[in-house]
């Protein structure tokens, strides 16, 4: 199955644990430009992910194309929804979004404790289903979280 989340911190232990064992994905694709852009932190980041999952750091407009090569096997991370929705936009089926972490910024309010900041006056939910292009998506701090994909 084709998994999609939204996690500023893009690769991490809670990805790692939780999410890679509990989808069962050969493949961790990070859609993120400066991230793909950025060998150091490539290297790194890839220190963290277990032998058996093949990572892959790509520009969000070229995930048509790597998903193609990796499959439904596959988790794909965005750093915000904004590169959700550009990756909507240039062809990609998200039917479903995981909105996991989200950075705190001044004029946002926060959905609940472990999960982040909505655009203040558009409602929790409103303003990232919109910038995610209308997918569905869920809110959780955990995989293991009520409702939670």
């Amino acid at each position: 199955m084709l998994w999609f989340r939204v996690d500023n911190r893009l690769v991490h232990g809670q990805v790692i644990e939780g999410w890679l064992p509990y989808v069962a994905a050969r493949h961790l694709i990070v859609a993120n430009d400066a991230m793909s852009a950025d060998l150091l932190q490539q290297q790194i980041v890839s220190l963290a992910v277990p032998e058996q999952v093949a990572v892959h750091f790509v520009p969000v407009d070229a995930l048509p194309e790597t998903l193609a090569c990796c499959g439904e096997s596959s988790l794909v991370l965005f750093a915000d929804c904004q590169d959700a929705r550009r990756a909507l936009e240039s062809g990609v089926a998200i039917r479903a979004l995981n909105i996991g972490n989200l950075h705190y910024a001044p004029g946002k309010d926060p959905a609940f404790s472990a999960c982040g900041p909505f655009p203040a006056g558009q409602g929790r939910f409103a303003g990232h289903a919109a910038a995610a292009g209308g997918a569905g998506f869920s809110l959780c701090a955990f995989r293991q979280d009520p409702g939670c994909l």
